[in-house]
């Protein structure tokens, strides 16, 4: 459980990288658009701008679902789930945690779920 640990707080210390640096660009995009006249709808660029404003917000968005799961999987090592299919109750195979350390599901629960 040690590696699970120290996984997860490597990926949680990516996470909180990628969000700062994120900020950041949300941060310039918002700023470039201040400093531009510009009017969305007639300004050719204000449209480019509108996107570059969605597309940081989402990617923004992604990073803290992933801390989400990094958190929650940090709970479940805490109570002593970690590790178990919350679907299935099997156990979750070591090497799809060395790849996904926050994962909630056994893979073929993970396939259930996509088709």
């Amino acid at each position: 459980m040690e590696e699970a640990r120290d996984l997860l707080e490597a990926q949680r210390r990516e996470a909180l990288q990628r969000l700062a640096s994120l900020t950041g660009d949300f941060h310039e995009v918002v700023a470039a658009s201040r400093d531009s006249n510009a009017d969305d709808e007639h300004d050719p660029e204000g449209a480019t701008i509108a996107f570059e404003r969605s597309q940081v917000t989402s990617l923004v968005q992604q990073v803290q679902q992933q801390l989400a799961e990094i958190e929650a999987a940090f709970d479940r090592l805490s109570v002593g789930t970690y590790g178990t299919c919350e679907n299935c109750t099997q156990p979750i195979p070591l090497a799809r945690l060395q790849v996904r350390p926050a994962a909630r599901t056994c893979i073929t629960c993970a396939q259930l779920r996509t088709t």
